[in-house]
């Protein structure tokens, strides 16, 4: 997280320190027993990525821990989302506020590699949908295409669990 993120929730949150550390960097620190968000906490972030996502292109997420073969987000969609593809990466979404249709399947359409193993396109097409509501949770497996739509004034906010699920060479 950059400083300036620091000094905005410091201010929002004064009576919290250090609410979300550095991600961890050795594997001692990032082999803890125990990792522990609360909600209330998770939420007020969640406010403030909205704002970053009125800002740019309708989403905004937050890397919260970094381990050695997945990561934990939190995700905040204020418009419907891109199609993409994580070909080494499997996406699990606990949705915390709102509701969306989550497209799997199919293939994604006007696919654009933007990193290695990942693929951007405008949308998924011949996929199945499911909507999703808080208290839901979706796996998405590696190398399956995903998009998330929102309808109307409709938002997501997401903590969202990336997982390795193939090793590059």
């Amino acid at each position: 997280m950059d400083e300036f993120s620091r000094q905005l929730w410091k201010e929002l949150l004064p009576e919290e320190k250090d609410l979300f550390p550095p991600a961890a960097k050795s594997k001692e620190s990032s082999t803890r027993a125990l990792d522990h968000y609360a909600s209330p906490v998770l939420l007020e972030r969640a406010a403030y990525l909205r704002k970053l996502a009125k800002l740019g292109d309708g989403s905004a997420s937050d890397t919260l821990k970094e381990y050695p073969q997945h990561c934990t987000m939190l995700s905040v969609r204020i418009r419907s989302g891109i199609a993409e593809l994580h070909e080494d990466f499997a996406d699990l979404f606990f949705v915390l506020e709102g509701r969306a249709t989550l497209v799997t399947g199919g293939t994604v359409a006007d696919p654009e590699t933007v990193a290695p193993g990942e693929i951007r396109g405008s949308s998924v097409t011949g996929g199945n949908r499911q909507e999703l509501r808080p208290g839901d949770v979706a796996h998405v497996a590696a190398g399956s295409p995903h998009q998330m739509l929102l309808a109307g004034d409709r938002t997501l906010t997401c903590l969202v669990v990336k997982i390795q699920q193939n090793q590059r060479d």
